[in-house]
């Protein structure tokens, strides 16, 4: 009973080491090369083709059962060699973009990235003009293919980075292409908190295929791009927005919510205003956050240049500095900006001065919000008086376009103390609201000189109507006179 039990033990190894090996019956070819041993049949031992019992001929073609190396090779039974260019992705999409044969393999993998490489920037023609710029195999490997997950695979997260720089660190070979384009994404990423885990083994990190894509990747530039302005957003959102992915980082994940209902994301998403910043504005691209930098104000101010450059030099600029509180940050805050309204200035308790300055806590600061705050409100008021009292003349058909065009300048004036704000100075603050108080000052005489204008033309062209009517009244008696007494001069004279 024994005995038997172990020959059938032997003969189920044996089928399954024939299965998993590569039966010399069935593979000819491997059998072949194995015996050479060259390092494609090496490697082919680990491929994950091998390990489901794919031939050698399934690429390369020709008859893999024939012992006869001339009949296996021979073109009649399909033997197409070593494919090259274009036909190797061919090759490769033969089976990746059938449904019906990835069925027989019991993959779940999709059969649309063959389509989706030809359409992506990869899928360009390369300067032969002949072939795609990159293969199946340029990413993949040609033997000793493993499954993604599989941490030797050259596209596992911890080696997508090194397998994209082959081509995209070659300063030779990516000026060929596009001389633009920079060559040391991989140096800013080693900066990045996304590069410097993903260098210490954490495959959960972002590499170049969590924002760019795998097989469909398109230029930045593209609408249908990951990385396309209007699409990063929710492209850092597929982690950052994913609590249970993120749990072990520790980080909040209402980002993109945040910032969906901030200002710059109404511009952004609502507006499609591609000149309004992304996540990459600020936090960078491939060196997130830029290298460098000790606080995200100073890319705040690449845009807000003026308004950077007048808290550099306020006070604020050194108590800021000494309690080690980051800028513009505090005040504006970060994902969740809010437009910058006269409300933020002043000392009620909505009033973001409020939280630092006080009647006993840092008074001197309490005293200069609460003086601005009553000048912007008193050039809000006045702004607001002359401009209906400018519409109400205009209504009335007075000629004020001169008057309405000056009152831009109150605007103006009302814009730039949102900017002088962040000097923190009153006496600057105080010279920029008084140009606006000026201006609304004058519209309002224009604006009054108007309407008395227009009143004393109607009281005019009442008198005047007045006494016309009274001369035509007079003129009509009398004419009514003259009628009666011819009247009576004719019955005499009967």
């Amino acid at each position: 009973m024994k005995k038997r039990l172990s020959i059938v033990i032997v003969f189920l190894f044996s089928l399954s080491y024939a299965f998993a090996s590569g039966d010399p019956q069935k593979d000819q070819c491997f059998t072949c090369h194995q015996t050479i041993g060259d390092k494609p049949s090496e490697l082919f031992k680990r491929d994950v083709h091998f390990q489901k019992g794919i031939s050698c001929a399934a690429c390369h073609g020709g008859d893999s059962k024939a012992e006869d190396m001339e009949k296996g090779m021979d073109k009649a039974a399909g033997f197409k060699g070593v494919p090259k260019g274009d036909a190797i992705s061919e090759a490769c999409a033969s089976c990746h973009s059938n449904q019906e044969k990835m069925k027989q393999f019991h993959s779940s993998l999709p059969t649309n990235q063959w389509e989706f490489l030809k359409t992506s920037a990869h899928g360009k023609l390369s300067l032969t003009g002949k072939e795609h710029i990159a293969q199946c195999t340029t990413c993949h490997n040609a033997h000793g293919i493993v499954h993604v997950k599989d941490p030797a695979s050259p596209v596992f997260p911890l080696n997508a980075v090194k397998t994209c720089t082959k081509c995209h660190a070659d300063a030779s070979f990516m000026r060929s292409y596009n001389p633009s384009m920079s060559i040391d994404q991989l140096d800013k990423y080693r900066t990045s908190v996304h590069g410097q885990r993903n260098a210490k083994g954490d495959s959960k990190t972002a590499e170049c295929a969590s924002c760019h894509g795998s097989h469909d990747i398109r230029p930045a530039k593209d609408v249908k791009s990951k990385v396309y302005a209007t699409n990063i957003p929710s492209t850092c959102g597929t982690c950052h927005s994913n609590a249970a992915y993120m749990k072990e980082y520790k980080i909040p994940t209402d980002q993109f919510e945040k910032f969906s209902k901030s200002v710059h994301g109404k511009a952004l998403l609502q507006k499609h205003d591609l000149a309004a910043p992304a996540c990459n504005s600020c936090h960078g691209n491939h060196g997130a956050t830029p290298p460098g930098i000790t606080s995200v104000s100073k890319v705040c101010g690449t845009c807000h240049a003026l308004n950077a450059d007048l808290f550099s030099s306020s006070p604020h600029k050194k108590a800021f500095d000494e309690r080690k509180l980051p800028e513009c940050e505090t005040c504006h805050g970060n994902h969740e900006i809010i437009a910058a309204t006269e409300k933020l200035l002043g000392v009620s308790k909505d009033a973001v001065c409020s939280r630092c300055h006080s009647e006993s806590q840092n008074p001197k600061g309490y005293v200069v919000a609460k003086s601005m705050r009553q000048l912007i409100d008193s050039l809000e008021v006045t702004n607001e008086k002359a401009a209906k009292l400018v519409e109400e003349a205009e209504q009335k058909g007075m000629e004020v376009a001169d008057v309405k065009f000056k009152l831009r300048d109150a605007h103006q004036a009302r814009l730039q103390s949102r900017t002088m704000v962040h000097s923190f100075d009153q006496d600057k603050f105080s010279e920029v609201v008084g140009k606006g108080l000026g201006v609304t000052s004058f519209v309002d005489q224009e604006a009054k000189a108007a309407l008395d204008e227009y009143i004393f033309r109607r009281v005019g062209l009442g008198v005047s109507t007045l006494i016309i009517t009274i001369l035509a009244l007079s003129l009509y008696l009398y004419i009514k006179r003259i009628e009666r007494n011819q009247q009576k001069r004719e019955k005499n004279s009967l």
